[in-house]
C-alpha cells in the first residue's frame, strides 16, 4: 500500500501534567513538518488513564501550545471517547483470527515474569492461550484479548532518524489489546487512532522505538498503512544524564514565568535535535520553510539553560519597544504614572540590550520609579564619597541647567568639556553623577539615564545629594 500524498502529523500528550520541554519539542517538530508540507497537524489527548488524566492538565497543555504559537487543526481528539471504536477493531481481529482470548490469571502472569527473570530473559507472555480450544476456557473468567503476533522472522522499523531497526519476532510477545475489564490498551488505541486520523508521519521520542515494532505488527495484522516514523533521541541534561527538573525539565508555563519569550523558546527547542547548517537564530518562518526530517540529529541533545538565555536575550533585543513596555506595565505589580511610563519608554532601547529574561527589565528600572530623595546603595554610592565628588556635581549643575536641548547626543560635549576644564578624567564626573541619579551600580549608561529621567528630575536628584555634602 502507498502512503497518501497529504502529510498529516499529530501530537498526542497524556494529560497527567503540564506541557514539559520534551513534549513541546515533539509538538514543534510535528507542527513544523506538517506546515512545511502544507499538511495537517492534529492534537490527540491520550486520556485513557482515567486515574491520572485531569481537565486541568488538558487546559495546561492547550495553553502551553497556544503560548508557543503551535496551532493545531480542528478540535482536540479525546482518545478515551473513542473506546468503542477501539473495541470494534478488536472484534475484527478476533473474527479474522489475528487475536485471541487469554484466560491467564494474574498469578500465572506473575509466575511467567519471575521465571523469565530467573532464566535471564526479558519478562514476556508465553502464549499459553494462543492456540488452545475455546472449550477449555474457565467458567466465569473474563479474558483479555491478545494480538496473535508473528513468532518467526523479524519486524523492521524503517526509521528516518535511527535507520532500520530490527526486532526478532520471537522476542515480541502477544501484546494485550483489551484488558479483561474490556478497556483498550494504549498500544491498541494509538494504532487505531493513527489509522483513523490518517496520520502519515509519526515524530516522537526514541523511548517509543520498542513500541513502534509492536505497533507495526498490529498495523500489519489489520492490513493498514504504516506511517513513516522518526524517533528522536530524548533530551538530556547538561551532564549527559536523563533530564530532570534540576536540568530544566520544566513546563512551558514555568519558562513563561521565568521570562522567556515564546519565539525564543521555539528557536531553542528547534535547535535541540535539529539543525540547518550553522544557523543558530532561526525564525518560525524560516523553520517552516526549512524543516525536513533529514535535519533531525541521531545524537542526544543536551539542555543548556545558559544557551537558552542567550537566545532569549537576542529575541528581547529584537522585540518591539512598545511591546516590552506593555509587558513591564502589566507585570510590575504597581500602578505607574504617565511620567514613569514615559521614562520607561525612553530607556527601553537600552534596557532590552542588557536583559536576558523579561524580569531583568523590571529589575533595571527601580531608579526610574524611585521618589526623591532616592536611596543610594552602599557600593553604588562610593564615587560620591570621594574627595571633591560633590563639589564637581555642584559645579556641573549650572551647566546642565543651561542646556537648551535635553537629548542623548547633547550630553557628551557638555560633560567632556566640563571634565577637561576641571582637569579630571571623564569617569570622575560620570561616576558620581550616575550614582546621584540612579543610586545603583546596575543601571544603563549615563547619557541614557539623563535622557530618561528628564531635566527637572536630574537637577532635583543632584540637588538632593548636594544638601548631604
Amino acid at each position: 500500500m502507498t502512503q497518501q500524498s497529504k502529510v498529516v502529523t499529530r501530537f498526542a500528550p497524556s494529560p497527567t501534567g503540564f506541557l514539559h520541554i520534551g513534549g513541546a519539542r515533539t509538538a514543534l517538530f510535528n507542527w513544523l513538518f506538517a506546515r512545511h508540507h502544507g499538511g495537517t497537524f492534529l492534537l490527540r489527548i491520550e486520556d485513557t488513564d482515567r486515574t491520572r488524566s485531569t481537565d486541568e492538565a488538558v487546559d495546561a497543555i492547550l495553553d502551553g501550545l497556544s503560548w508557543l504559537g503551535i496551532n493545531w487543526d480542528g478540535d482536540p481528539i479525546s482518545q478515551f471517547a473513542r473506546a468503542d471504536r477501539h473495541r470494534e477493531v478488536v472484534d475484527q481481529l478476533l473474527a479474522e483470527g489475528n487475536a485471541y482470548r487469554c484466560y491467564a490469571s494474574p498469578d500465572e502472569l506473575t509466575q511467567m515474569r519471575e521465571q523469565a527473570r530467573a532464566n535471564g530473559q526479558s519478562p514476556r507472555y508465553d502464549g499459553r492461550w494462543r492456540d488452545r480450544d475455546p472449550s477449555e476456557a474457565p467458567q466465569g473468567v473474563a479474558p483479555a484479548i491478545r494480538l496473535k503476533a508473528p513468532t518467526e522472522g523479524e519486524t523492521i522499523v524503517h526509521d528516518k532518524v535511527q535507520g532500520d531497526v530490527t526486532f526478532a519476532n520471537r522476542d515480541l510477545d502477544d501484546m494485550v489489546l483489551l484488558r479483561s475489564d474490556g478497556t483498550p490498551t494504549y498500544m491498541l488505541s494509538v494504532v487505531v487512532d493513527d489509522h483513523d486520523m490518517a496520520i502519515t508521519h509519526i515524530i516522537r521520542g526514541d523511548d517509543h522505538l520498542n513500541n513502534a515494532a509492536r505497533q507495526i505488527q498490529l498495523f500489519n495484522a489489520l492490513d493498514w498503512d504504516i506511517p513513516i516514523m522518526a524517533h528522536v533521541p530524548l533530551i538530556h541534561g547538561s551532564d549527559g544524564k536523563k533530564l530532570s527538573k534540576r536540568h530544566g525539565d520544566l513546563g512551558a508555563e514555568d519558562y513563561r514565568a521565568m521570562g522567556f519569550l515564546p519565539e525564543a523558546l521555539i528557536n531553542y527547542l528547534l535547535r535541540l535535535g535539529w539543525s540547518h547548517g550553522d544557523d543558530e537564530i532561526i525564525s518560525v518562518e524560516q523553520a517552516t520553510e526549512w524543516f525536513e526530517l533529514s535535519g533531525l540529529n541521531k545524537g542526544a541533545a543536551q539542555l543548556d539553560l545558559a544557551k537558552m538565555e542567550s537566545i532569549n536575550a537576542h529575541y528581547i533585543k529584537a522585540k518591539d519597544d512598545a511591546d516590552l513596555v506593555d509587558w513591564v506595565v502589566a507585570n510590575i505589580g504597581r500602578d505607574l504614572t504617565d511620567v514613569q511610563k514615559t521614562r520607561i519608554e525612553v530607556l527601553m532601547p537600552s534596557l532590552k540590550d542588557r536583559a536576558k529574561l523579561l524580569p531583568d527589565l523590571i529589575e533595571s528600572i527601580g531608579f526610574l520609579l524611585a521618589e526623591r530623595p532616592i536611596e543610594i546603595e552602599e557600593k553604588a554610592g562610593k564615587p560620591l564619597q570621594k574627595d571633591g565628588a560633590r563639589e564637581l556635581l555642584a559645579a556641573l549643575k549650572p551647566r546642565l541647567e543651561a542646556m537648551e536641548t535635553w537629548e542623548h547626543d547633547a550630553f557628551d560635549p557638555v560633560l567632556r568639556s566640563f571634565a577637561e576644564e576641571k582637569e579630571v578624567g571623564f569617569g570622575k564626573v560620570a561616576q558620581p553623577l550616575r550614582a546621584a541619579l540612579t543610586g545603583t551600580s546596575n543601571a544603563p549608561g549615563i547619557y541614557e539615564v539623563l535622557t530618561a529621567l528628564g531635566k527637572d528630575e536630574v537637577l532635583g536628584r543632584i540637588a538632593d545629594q548636594l544638601t548631604q555634602a
